[in-house]
């Protein structure tokens, strides 16, 4: 089944925002960091390569990483040290991939069978784990304190915004600030990390490490916007994942936060046997889009996306223009404008 949802028809005018610009300027870089990521994946005990070079391998656009490699560039950084940084950023995101599919349940990664499908749980785990150990490794061979407290402090909300999404799983009544809070956690906080340390190993004013925070942040909150309204409208060719998983796995995101406040007693039976009590039947996931449609929850989330792309936008402002700042910009229109 497949849903497209028109939010902004004049767009179709435009031409499509893209990450090619900001892949073409870090590529010798991010081939460097690819280097890299398997050189510090690699292990005697045969089963770690496996799993991580399946995760790995699965692709991915390596966001995070280029957000690094990006920020060095534009802070005016000529050394080496945002490669072996990049790949500590990808290494924590990774390991939260292979936790994350643990405590979804999910069979599926970027439409291929996730890692504890095709081994078990507590082999993602224990990799997952492995990969956290490699990412420390790298962040104290780099040296500075100011990365590795940016970093290590990233680590720890991650794992705290995934504690935070268990306790929220499954119920209806989840608020929107504790939504948020959720996603400025699990997602947000790497996407800001990523960004600021290019300021940090570049020795720019400690005002440029916040403006490049305030600009990951922003970036990441409206990406994982993006993606929940995804969830509802795209197609898993390029969503990487089965449309309707969200919903099937009874996750509470802000289009379902949103809808729910504005339903009716009907309507919030609907999601409370269908999200709250998982008993689904044919046919729910189509009334689910309707009601998220007619409550005009997927635009709305959309326009909370659009805010937070603004501010990253403004974040960069206090840098001078340049090329890799373009491209950093067109990346925020990417995450918001992609495949709906």
């Amino acid at each position: 089944m497949s849903i497209v949802i028109d939010l902004d028809r004049e767009r179709q005018e435009r031409p499509t925002p893209s990450l090619d610009a900001l892949t073409e300027l870090t590529q010798d870089d991010i081939q460097k960091v690819n280097q890299a990521i398997i050189a510090r994946m690699d292990s005697p005990v045969i089963l770690i390569p496996q799993v991580a070079g399946h995760i790995i391998a699965a692709g991915g656009k390596r966001l995070r990483p280029m957000l690094t490699l990006a920020s060095a560039r534009m802070c005016g950084y000529e050394g080496d040290r945002h490669v072996g940084l990049a790949g500590c950023v990808e290494f924590i995101h990774t390991a939260t991939l292979l936790h994350d599919d643990v405590v979804d349940e999910s069979d599926l990664r970027r439409g291929a069978a996730s890692a504890n499908a095709i081994w078990d749980n507590k082999s993602s785990v224990l990799v997952g784990d492995f990969l956290f150990s490699r990412a420390f490794e790298l962040m104290v061979e780099d040296g500075n304190l100011d990365v590795l407290r940016i970093l290590s402090q990233a680590s720890s909300i991650i794992a705290e915004g995934e504690v935070l999404q268990l306790v929220t799983a499954n119920d209806t009544e989840t608020t929107e600030g504790d939504y948020l809070e959720v996603i400025r956690s699990k997602t947000a906080k790497l996407f800001a990390a990523a960004a600021e340390i290019g300021a940090v190993i570049a020795e720019r004013p400690q005002e440029e490490w916040k403006s490049l925070d305030s600009f990951g942040h922003n970036l990441g909150m409206a990406f994982q916007l993006v993606d929940d309204v995804l969830d509802y409208s795209a197609r898993q060719a390029t969503l990487g994942k089965a449309v309707g998983d969200d919903f099937r796995d009874g996750k509470i995101t802000l289009p379902i936060v949103l809808a729910f406040n504005a339903a009716d007693e009907e309507e919030k039976s609907f999601w409370r046997r269908t999200l709250e009590d998982q008993e689904q039947k044919k046919g729910d996931f189509r009334r689910a889009v309707g009601m998220l449609e007619k409550s005009g929850a997927l635009t709305a989330t959309i326009e909370r996306a659009r805010d937070y792309g603004a501010k990253a936008h403004q974040a960069l402002e206090p840098f001078p223009d340049s090329e890799i700042k373009t491209a950093m910009i067109e990346a925020v229109e990417f995450a918001i404008h992609r495949s709906y």
